[in-house]
């Protein structure tokens, strides 16, 4: 099942923390092809394609307004009030990430700030399939609602009968997202890409997703549609010592298998002992799963990693760059120091990576693959554009001219200095 390592060298450290290859120059010609029928024959290819993937022959793409009230009716209270807990954390640890505008004098009369503006048209994926995501819904949906986004497209796939997941559209309601559209995979990011008859085009694509649709939107992106991240299948590693308890490092690590076979989790123990404490868990806990197959797939990517110098784990898991990273130990805040490159970090025994799946108020929308070590998670900026402004007077333009002189001579270009010069001479 899982691979164990007994303090390995650096030197094979790439190859044990390697994820699940992909083909992908096979997956990209694939992938490729869609999005150009679905450019080329819009609203006919997207139903095209999902009645080909997802058994369904659709006549109307877009949600209807009945089927949201409808579908309002079919989710529990309980469930309401659990959404409504998550929904308020969400809100406040987004509305907290609003910048102040603020002018700074640079020199004397030389004004410059920054003004941050919402991007216009946002697209947002949210994956059906064998586990439909309404928590990607409010990752995504509110901080594009508090940013001030003019146009958020939902697109999500419908089931066998036509119909999204209930939850989902309770959700669009609850944060008040109309435009969605019951289309999946490759022909979802085709549409908002590129736009169809029925699916506005945008600006900027979210959300995460299969191999497919991660292909699709980094092809996509080539052609300048902007795209959060190039997030692949979820991942988790956690970092055990002796104080760690056994059970719950078991829950974590099957919580993300569960996600989907090609997830990867990745173990790093102080001890042998650690380590075969976790594994007697993981196996008592993974017979109990509804999706125990999916989770035992994913079990066969997984790494236990024996490391008993704690530099050197945190140099590991650095150079991993998880996308989520729990710190099991009860030193888990001073251990957090070490950290440079995670998605995002659980400390202590009581901070399963489930909250922030859910409802702690981070989001979940994550860099996956090794691109922690340069990607953010979602966050407000990622639906926001930051545009600086200067505003230079007389004293201005008086007092740097010279200088912008200087250097547009050095560098040759004759028309920037004189840009400032003719100024100059105004005066």
């Amino acid at each position: 099942m899982e691979r164990d390592y007994i303090e390995p060298k650096k030197e094979q450290w790439g190859a044990i923390l390697k994820r699940p290859a992909i083909d992908h120059a096979s997956l990209e010609a694939t992938v490729g092809a869609i999005l150009q029928e679905v450019k080329q024959n819009g609203d006919a290819a997207v139903k095209q394609y999902t009645a080909r993937f997802d058994g369904v022959e659709l006549k109307e793409l877009k949600v209807s307004e009945a089927e949201i009230a409808e579908a309002i009716g079919l989710v529990s209270t309980e469930l309401k009030a659990a959404i409504e807990l998550a929904k308020k954390n969400i809100t406040v640890f987004h509305e907290a990430q609003k910048e102040t505008e603020r002018k700074i004098e640079t020199t004397k009369d030389v004004l410059v700030w920054r003004k941050s503006v919402a991007i216009q048209k946002v697209g947002l994926y949210i994956p059906g399939g064998t586990a439909p995501l309404f928590s990607t819904l409010l990752m995504l949906g509110i901080p594009a609602m508090i940013a001030g986004c003019s146009e958020i497209v939902v697109c999500t796939p419908a089931d066998k009968n036509g119909k999204i997941n209930p939850v989902i559209l309770y959700v669009a309601q609850l944060i008040g997202l109309k435009n969605i559209y019951k289309i999946g995979g490759v022909q979802a990011i085709g549409a908002m890409a590129y736009g169809t008859g029925t699916v506005p085009q945008v600006y900027k694509i979210f959300g995460p997703g299969n191999q497919y649709v991660t292909a699709a939107k980094q092809l996509v992106n080539k052609e300048g549609i902007a795209i959060d991240m190039p997030a692949g299948p979820s991942e988790v590693a956690v970092y055990a010592d002796e104080t760690a308890n056994a059970a719950f490092v078991a829950a974590d690590l099957l919580s993300q298998a569960e996600h989907g076979a090609d997830s990867q989790v990745v173990l790093v123990a102080t001890s042998q002992s650690i380590v075969g404490a976790v594994k007697k868990e993981v196996e008592a806990q993974l017979v109990q799963l509804s999706r125990k197959e999916i989770a035992a797939k994913a079990l066969n990517n997984s790494s236990f990693i024996v490391i008993e110098n704690t530099t050197t784990a945190f140099e590991l898991l650095n150079e991993y760059a998880a996308e989520h990273l729990i710190i099991a130990s009860d030193k888990a805040k001073e251990l957090g120091t070490l950290v440079i490159n995670a998605g995002s970090v659980f400390l202590g025994h009581y901070s399963p990576e489930s909250v922030g799946d859910y409802a702690s108020g981070t989001n979940h929308t994550l860099p996956t693959n090794g691109y922690a070590k340069a990607y953010s998670g979602v966050s407000l900026d990622s639906f926001i554009k930051k545009i600086t402004f200067q505003q230079l007077g007389k004293d201005g333009i008086k007092n740097i001219g010279a200088f912008v002189e200087a250097m547009a001579t050095a560098e040759g270009l004759d028309a920037h200095k004189n840009a400032v010069t003719v100024r100059l001479k105004s005066l």
